[in-house]
């Protein structure tokens, strides 16, 4: 009947309130799929709970010396400038539940409450964790780290077979040309002083690099980029880059992702409330919140779509 009610005896009461808790600290240690936005990008600390929103800065010096003559009076200033953006903290939520029977059936048999749902709603509220920290989100306005506003946009040649862009379609020379041409887009503007260390392709790029040999060789092809280009210290894959580009393909994008570079503002990891009785259920809502992905320099990163 709607709206029925039913509620523990002690005995049973005592015997949930004991599994809820074993359940919610089994959820803390259990192994998650692998969310690459999470490790990729570097967590920012000292978010206070309840934050609603997070601002910060961007710096640009003006000015510059020059030689002056004894006794000089015409010192050149220099000054520094300021730019302030603001992003709101959004909230993400899910729950899991145990009704009356089961929580009765364990009591009398001793078993263990069902942790897999547990796990069920970590897993779901990490999973948009990992794609808000990696695209931004039109419904929250928070930005993600592989579309971020102000990336710098490379355009490489499409003289692959049949006029490609995709690097199945081309031959060492041109996927070693179309790398220089990524890291030279960060390099050059920012005169050296931005100098990518890593570099990120879709999961099939990755895959198509490691098992491509040189000739006759046993060396693969990303072990050529590697010893080619030693400033890059990783090369990885996002399932995440495979269709971002421009007409949904793939992309792919080098950067510096450190602190100092970009941080994923996760205000709440995960946290799960109170136990909720609703009707013969018992709920225990779970939650997290975030403000996105925060790139402090733009400039240090650049990406191409296509491949």
């Amino acid at each position: 009947m709607p709206g029925l009610t039913a509620r523990l005896d002690s005995r049973e009461s005592a015997f949930f309130q004991r599994e809820c808790e074993y359940v919610k600290t089994r959820t803390y240690d259990a192994k998650t799929p692998q969310l690459k936005g999470l490790t990729l990008v570097p967590q920012a600390s000292g978010i206070p709970l309840g934050t609603s929103e997070i601002t910060y800065r961007h710096y640009a010096e003006a000015g510059q010396a020059k030689l002056i003559a004894n006794y000089a009076k015409d010192f050149p200033r220099v000054d520094v400038y300021g730019e302030e953006q603001t992003v709101k903290v959004f909230d993400i939520g899910a729950s899991y539940g145990y009704n009356i029977k089961e929580i009765r059936e364990s009591a009398l048999t001793g078993k263990r409450l069902d942790q897999r749902r547990a796990t069920a709603a970590r897993n779901a509220i990490e999973r948009e964790l990992n794609a808000l920290t990696l695209v931004s989100n039109k419904k929250t306005g928070t930005y993600g780290m592989l579309d971020f506003p102000g990336l710098t946009e490379s355009t490489l040649p499409a003289d692959g077979d049949s006029s490609s862009k995709q690097w199945s379609k081309k031959d060492v020379d041109k996927i070693i040309r179309d790398i220089n041409i990524l890291l030279s887009a960060v390099i050059e503007p920012t005169k050296g002083v931005e100098v990518p260390d890593t570099l990120l392709v879709p999961l099939n790029v990755y895959t198509s690099l490691q098992s491509r040999r040189l000739g006759d060789t046993n060396s693969s092809l990303i072990k050529y980029i590697q010893e080619n280009f030693p400033m890059l210290k990783k090369i990885d894959w996002l399932n995440e880059l495979s269709t971002i580009g421009a007409g949904n393909t793939g992309r792919v994008m080098v950067g510096c992702f450190d602190e100092m570079h970009c941080e994923n503002q996760i205000v709440n990891q995960f946290e799960q409330g109170d136990v909720e009785q609703e009707g013969m259920e018992y709920k225990i809502p779970c939650m997290a919140s975030t403000a996105g992905t925060i790139v402090y320099y733009p400039g240090a990163f650049a990406y191409a779509d296509g491949v």
